[in-house]
């Protein structure tokens, strides 16, 4: 693993080169261009505010405690980190088969190609942390919000995140190109996380629901859980997760990662023979 990444390092320009275009070929028909990074969490946010900051908004801020008085906010936080997460998966899983030609011909580490997608579906990311940050300046200076030493929580959550995006994308990839039920498979998987991951609600309402006790384990097994508590948490210091759910999302990540290097290592063979 530590001579692949080596390797990733001495092709880095290819990497950015395969961003590069990869951006450019999504936006390159598009009138709005990159300005569909940020419309589209926006206003998924504000169905959920709609939905659950306005109809049920009694309900919504009985959990919500400190957060109840800029609600939007932590839609935003919680779906533009979503957006990251749902796009890279999504891209990702086809990131082989859908570029069989170049990884044939390009003399490059094939690791380049998933990891690519999930680096692209950063920047879009990225580009939308300008209005994130505006629309949490205004909660700050009405006083919603006193963000302090919790905003070391964004480089935390975006690292320990594309940790387990790359682990993730090395792992769908390869076995996506051997079986292409993969990807129709995470379709799936991907709704069900987005409802099993605190984004449009607190963690506090999980943990003090009527599930059962293994359930509620079994829940916070998934790193994203730890992952979104830690984007809340720069807004909002009372959201960053304790000790055991930290250590849980981070080893949780790692374990990730190496499985899916790993994964991707013993399949290339057979994902070359079959591209």
């Amino acid at each position: 693993m530590t001579a692949g990444v080596a390797a990733l390092w001495l092709h880095r320009n290819s990497l950015r080169i395969l961003v590069r275009r990869d951006l450019a070929v999504k936006y390159q028909q598009s009138v709005l261009g990159y300005f569909w990074s940020l419309i589209e969490p926006l206003g998924m946010g504000a169905i959920y505010w709609f939905v659950f900051g306005v109809l049920y908004s009694r309900d919504t801020g009985r959990h919500l405690g400190e957060a109840a008085g800029s609600y939007p906010l932590f839609l935003i936080t919680g779906i533009f980190a979503w957006m990251w997460t749902s796009s890279a998966l999504s891209e990702a899983t086809n990131a082989l088969t859908g570029q069989s030609r170049l990884i044939t011909t390009m003399n490059v580490p094939r690791q380049v190609f998933p990891i690519g997608r999930v680096t692209g579906r950063f920047a879009e990311y990225a580009a939308g942390l300008p209005i994130l940050i505006a629309i949490a300046v205004i909660y700050a200076v009405h006083g919603r919000i006193h963000p302090g030493w919790s905003l070391l929580s964004l480089p935390l959550a975006v690292v320990v995140q594309a940790v387990l995006l790359i682990g993730l994308a090395l792992l769908l990839s390869a076995w996506n190109v051997l079986m292409r039920d993969v990807e129709r498979l995470m379709r799936l998987i991907i709704r069900v996380l987005f409802y099993a991951t605190p984004i449009i609600y607190p963690l506090s309402l999980v943990r003090e629901s009527g599930l059962p006790g293994w359930l509620k384990v079994v829940y916070e097994l998934n790193p994203l859980v730890g992952i979104f508590q830690l984007h809340h948490a720069i807004w909002y210091p009372d959201e960053f997760p304790d000790a055991r759910l930290l250590a849980t999302t981070v080893v949780g990540s790692l374990l990730v990662l190496v499985a899916g290097w790993w994964s991707f290592r013993r399949l290339e063979p057979a994902v070359l023979k079959e591209l």
